[in-house]
C-alpha cells in the first residue's frame, strides 16, 4: 500500500513538473516575440526605453508616444503576463506599436516576479508606476486624465488588483477610465497550483488575496476577455468577476475571442497578425467605448 502511495506521489511530482514546463514552453516570447518585435513597423510613434519609476532594477518601464496631434491622448498602461514568474517589457515592444499607432500613448513596465516576491509586491509596484506617470505627466508628456489598464493572463490580475485590493487601493480609481483584462485569473485556489503557487503566500487563504472577493461600486469600466481556446486560464475567472462587478453596479463586458487560446491571443495584437483575427478590433472597440 505504502510503495503505490510513493508511486502516486512520484507520478503527482512528474505531472506538476510537466505541467510548469508546458507553460514556460507557452511564453509569447519563446515561440515569436523576437520576430513580433523584429517585425513590428517603427513609425507612427517614438519610444524610450528603461525610464524608472522606481529604485530597483526591475521598476522600469517603456514609453511608447503616439506621433498623432491630440491633446489629453488616452494613455495604455500594459502589464505582461507569465504566471507572475517570468516576462519582460522588452518582448511586448507590439503591444506598444499596436496601439500607438492608433493615437493611444503607451507604457509598457516590468515588475518583481516570484518566487523572490510576492503578492503583493507586483501590485505595489503597479501602483508606484501609477502615482510615477502622475506626478511626471508633464514631463514624460503624457495625459493621466484618461488612463487605461490593460494586461495579460498575472498582469490582468495586476491591473484587477490594482483597483480591487486586500487593502484599501492606494491610487486614486476616479483616474483609471477603464481596465482591459486578458485571459485574466481573478478568482482561482492558488494553493499549491502547479504553475504559480510560488507567487503567493501558501498560508493565506486565496479569498484574502482574489480581487473578485474585494469589488467595490466604481466609475471605472470593466472589459473582460476570454480566449476560446484557453486551456490555462479557466473561462469561469472572468465569467465570476463579471458577475461580481454587475451586482455591484458597475459597468462590465465580457468578451469572448474564438479561435484563439491564452497564449496565442496576446499575440494576435500585433500588427503582423492583428487583421485575421478579432481581439484587436473587439479590444479597440473596447477603447472606444470607455471613452464615449
Amino acid at each position: 500500500m505504502f510503495h503505490k502511495i510513493g508511486q502516486f506521489k512520484t507520478q503527482l511530482s512528474d505531472q506538476i513538473l510537466e505541467v510548469q514546463q508546458r507553460y514556460k514552453d507557452f511564453r509569447i516570447y519563446d515561440f515569436g516575440s523576437y520576430a513580433l518585435n523584429r517585425l513590428t513597423p517603427k513609425q507612427g510613434y517614438s519610444v524610450e526605453t528603461q525610464l524608472a519609476y522606481g529604485l530597483k532594477a526591475r521598476q522600469r518601464f517603456d514609453l511608447f508616444l503616439s506621433h498623432q496631434p491630440l491633446a489629453h491622448r488616452p494613455l495604455i498602461v500594459f502589464v505582461h503576463g507569465g504566471a507572475w514568474l517570468h516576462g519582460d517589457k522588452k518582448d511586448y515592444h507590439f503591444i506598444g506599436e499596436a496601439f500607438a499607432k492608433e493615437g493611444y500613448d503607451v507604457v509598457v513596465m516590468n515588475y518583481h516576479l516570484a518566487p523572490e516576491h510576492i503578492f503583493p509586491i507586483y501590485i505595489n509596484d503597479l501602483h508606484l508606476l501609477l502615482n510615477h506617470l502622475q506626478q511626471h505627466a508633464d514631463q514624460l508628456n503624457v495625459s493621466t486624465e484618461n488612463l487605461v489598464l490593460m494586461g495579460h493572463s498575472a498582469g490582468a490580475f495586476n491591473v484587477m488588483s490594482a483597483l480591487y485590493h486586500p487593502q484599501k487601493a492606494m491610487i486614486e480609481r476616479e483616474q483609471i477610465r477603464a481596465i482591459i483584462g486578458l485571459a485574466g485569473p481573478y478568482h482561482f485556489d492558488y494553493k499549491d497550483d502547479p504553475i504559480c503557487a510560488d507567487a503567493f503566500d501558501q498560508s493565506i487563504p486565496y479569498q484574502q488575496v482574489m480581487p473578485y472577493y474585494f469589488v467595490e461600486n466604481t466609475s471605472t469600466k470593466h472589459y473582460l476577455f476570454m480566449a476560446e481556446r484557453d486551456n490555462i486560464v479557466g473561462h469561469f475567472n472572468s465569467q465570476d468577476l463579471d458577475r461580481v462587478l454587475k451586482d455591484h453596479g458597475n459597468h462590465s463586458e465580457l468578451i469572448t475571442i474564438p479561435k484563439l487560446g491564452h497564449i496565442t491571443m496576446i499575440g494576435s495584437l500585433s500588427s503582423l497578425f492583428s487583421r485575421f483575427f478579432e481581439t484587436k478590433p473587439r479590444v479597440m472597440w473596447a477603447l472606444e467605448d470607455a471613452f464615449k
